[in-house]
């Protein structure tokens, strides 16, 4: 048999097993969603720690239905929630005291746990997004 055929008929199976690995691969990733049980925090009481100028923030909320109260240093306010679906809702705030205030926030839940789930968030309209988790305290 000649040196080249030999090398050929080598190659072709390992080529076919490389070939099987790398498509099972890509399938079995492809089809992973993270859970999102988006339902189980359209009301409920919450907490919200972030960072800002090196300094860390907490804030809490309680959600009924399209009411969101805030409770944020010492401070009440309150907003309402316009559910796009289960996973995505936008927050106006009822009381606004400046222009910053007046603009709606787009949240989009991006996966949860039993008691938390992490989100993204924008000013409607804007590109920028920022990303946080929040605790499901109740």
């Amino acid at each position: 048999m000649d040196v080249n055929c030999a090398r050929f008929l080598y190659f072709v199976p390992m080529l076919k097993i490389t070939l099987f690995a790398t498509t099972l691969f890509f399938l079995v990733t492809s089809c992973y969603q993270p859970e999102r049980n988006c339902a189980d925090f359209k009301n409920g009481e919450f907490s919200f720690t972030t960072t800002v100028d090196d300094k860390e923030i907490k804030t809490a909320f309680t959600r009924i239905d399209d009411l969101e109260i805030d409770y944020f240093d010492g401070k009440v306010d309150s907003s309402s929630v316009r559910w796009i679906n289960d996973c995505e809702y936008v927050v106006k705030k009822l009381n606004p005291r400046n222009r910053a205030e007046e603009k709606p926030i787009h949240m989009k839940i991006l996966s949860t746990t039993d008691n938390s789930y992490t989100f993204e968030y924008s000013i409607v309209g804007e590109a920028k997004k920022q990303k946080g988790t929040v605790i499901k305290t109740n």
